[in-house]
């Protein structure tokens, strides 16, 4: 990847005249526009009829591109199959889960398990490849795009022969599919492995075990797709990055899983403006692709510079805030920021998705945000190889994901994301930056390990945090953690599994409460703290009983509890504590203390700092009403405006400052 950092959109000139590319290329290098995604949708114009390729006018937009200087992420077409596919294949359309076949007429009309999708896919990217993939123009290499946004399940025969497939290399037997599942609950045991079907429609709930399986199959089946795309390109031009766009917390797909196989981790951004803390979302999903793999460069590859056109009501983003929120996604690590798109469509399904380039032409004020803008990240140097400062990990696991939000659990309504943001919110607001690990990674380099729910861990995966925690890690560990194996089989005993080492308590049970009843406690230090939504009924046992419920049933039980274990600690917490008291205990651990002044806290300033081999970059966006006067780390050079600075910045509303501290 480049030193600088790269500024751009998806650019789809087939759906313009060609006297239009001339005024694109001139404009984008008005914009600084320097890396552009070429091809997503193009695969009716690449191969109009089976077999039948047409390459000349991909050829020409990249001579085009080419001689302005600006790169090309060259994508294959696949997203977006052709009509004479399907109308030719039909069983390359998939089904749902109630057997009916999906029509032709969108996008991602997809079975990514048939054969001759499979075929047909692999064709047109090794045509590509070979019509265009030398030339010059072309940096990196774009694989599908958004893969399973819109049909992440199919249920068709050629899934249920796939399914079998890889029950048989998971398993080894038939034998060992019914010991996994616990078939022979409800009489479901398999005498045939022709007998086991995907999840598709059933009279009642389907074996959770079973569900849970499939997603992690239909994970893989994407994923396998991916990487025969992958090598493909990779034989082509082996020195390109290659990268596909992931979609941020996007349940279906197990991220941590494909960015093993990406040299460049890349995102779709779109969080809602109109959403209450949607600048806390957007960032939570930039520390989340982040941590993805720590190993690569990431970079956003689509956000909208004002407005999406798929919400029921389409909010924009308000002035300067197309800066603002690709400023929140430098100063979380992007190595680029990418919109969607480059010229707003005339026609089609997104024809009112905002561009850079949008219906009034330069004449919208967009145009002239998006110009500043590349002028701005066109004079930064250094930040690209400066790796953000995070000391603390919050676990994420997408086979928990899945198994924690079944229809089998105590709790319909528990939420993996409102789990990850009860956590995540506080650190936030105290400037805390934090990465998302999987719980298979080795996590030394953290002061501090966050926990919410990992209901679903493998005895190697709780190894790995009892052994973060003896090294002298400390974690806090919430309710409804360690109940089931990677099958989503009940670990027998007090509750906690493998995890039980790091409890220092024993949970008999679990107690969902009724919706705006709370559960009051108090703290070993006197003070009163109240949590709701669930209510662990604990017993004592080898921890320090931290707080105490006060009132009700459990009136005298322990609800959090720290024990020492090894060289380190860990916080069992059993409920799920209110702002304040979560505050309380976070107050414990000097990491997730922050650094943020008492001043900055709740004042809607975003800080995050990224550290070079020379210098700190203190990032600080307001993203409140107000003007706001903002406490710095110490003197340093304002790299947006070239200041020097003291003590004190002052922010305007969607104001930005990057403040370069000089390493002593």
């Amino acid at each position: 990847m480049s030193e600088r950092i790269r500024y751009g959109a998806d650019y789809n000139p087939e759906q313009w005249p060609r006297d239009v590319w001339d005024e694109d290329v001139r404009l984008m290098m008005q914009a600084r526009v320097d890396l552009v995604t070429v091809g997503v949708f193009s695969w009716a114009q690449l191969e109009p009829a089976e077999g039948r390729f047409a390459f000349d006018g991909l050829r020409d937009v990249l001579d085009h591109l080419s001689r302005a200087g600006i790169g090309v992420n060259l994508a294959t077409p696949t997203a977006a199959p052709p009509a004479w596919l399907s109308a030719r294949y039909p069983d390359v359309l998939p089904v749902d889960r109630t057997g009916v076949r999906y029509s032709y007429g969108s996008r991602q009309s997809i079975c990514i398990c048939s054969p001759t999708y499979r075929e047909k896919a692999a064709a047109i990217v090794a045509r590509l490849a070979a019509e265009v993939g030398d030339h010059e123009a072309i940096e990196m290499w774009h694989v599908h795009n958004e893969y399973a946004c819109h049909v992440p399940y199919c249920y068709c025969d050629h899934h249920a022969r796939a399914f079998r497939q890889w029950l048989v290399q998971r398993y080894g037997s038939l034998d060992a599919i019914n010991e996994a599942w616990g078939t022979m609950f409800w009489s479901q045991t398999y005498t045939d492995l022709d007998q086991v079907l995907p999840p598709r429609l059933t009279a009642a709930v389907a074996n959770p075990a079973l569900e849970l399986d499939y997603k992690r199959f239909c994970s893989d089946a994407f994923l396998e797709e991916f990487l025969e795309e992958r090598a493909i390109l990779k034989a082509a031009r082996p020195e390109l990055p290659l990268t596909t766009n992931f979609m941020g917390l996007y349940k279906p797909l197990d991220y941590f899983r494909w960015a093993a196989h990406v040299d460049v981790v890349s995102t779709d951004n779109y969080t809602d403006p109109a959403t209450p803390e949607w600048q806390m979302r957007s960032a939570m999903d930039y520390d989340l692709v982040r941590g993805l793999n720590k190993k690569v460069p990431w970079m956003v590859m689509e956000q909208a510079t004002t407005r999406v056109n798929w919400r029921p009501h389409n909010v924009p983003k308000g002035p300067g805030f197309m800066r603002a929120m690709s400023y929140q996604a430098i100063a979380r690590g992007a190595s680029g920021v990418l919109f969607f798109q480059w010229r707003a469509s005339r026609a089609g399904a997104e024809m009112f998705h905002s561009a850079m380039v949008s219906h009034a032409g330069t004449a919208s004020p967009v145009w002239s945000e998006a110009t500043a803008l590349g002028k701005e990240l066109a004079g930064l140097e250094g930040l690209v190889s400066a790796p953000v400062e995070a000391k603390v990990a919050i676990v994420l696991s997408w086979p928990n994901w899945w198994a924690v939000e079944s229809p089998t659990q105590p709790a319909g309504d528990l939420s993996v994301v409102e789990q990850l943001l009860w956590v995540y919110r506080p650190l936030y607001e105290a400037g805390v930056t934090v990465d998302f690990c999987s719980p298979d990674e080795r996590l030394d380099r953290y002061e501090a390990v966050l926990v919410p729910s990992l209901y679903l861990l493998s005895g190697q995966q709780a190894a790995n945090l009892v052994s973060y925690v003896e090294a002298g890690g400390t974690a806090l560990v919430s309710f409804w953690s360690g109940i089931v194996d990677e099958h989503d089989a009940v670990y027998l005993g007090p509750y906690g599994g493998p995890l039980r080492p790091l409890m220092g308590c024993d949970v008999l049970d679990v107690a969902p409460m009724p919706v705006g009843e709370t559960l009051e406690f108090q703290w070993d230090s006197g003070e009163s703290g109240v949590g709701d939504f669930w209510a662990d009924v604990l017993a004592e046992r080898d921890g320090q009983v931290v707080a105490r419920v006060t009132r009700g049933a459990l009136s005298g039980r322990p609800i959090v509890v720290e024990t020492t274990y090894g060289s380190g600690r860990a916080y069992y917490v059993g409920c799920r504590l209110g702002p304040d008291a979560l505050a309380q205990l976070f107050a414990r651990v000097p990491a997730l203390r922050g650094q943020a002044s008492v001043a900055q806290r709740g004042s809607g300033v975003e800080r995050v700092v990224r550290v070079g081999e020379d210098a700190r970059y203190e990032f600080l966006i307001n993203h409140s009403a107000e003007e706001r006067e903002i406490e710095v780390a110490a003197r340093g050079l304002e790299l947006l405006t070239g200041v020097e600075l003291g003590s004190f910045v002052s922010l305007k509303p969607a104001g930005v400052a990057i403040i370069r501290h000089a390493m002593t």
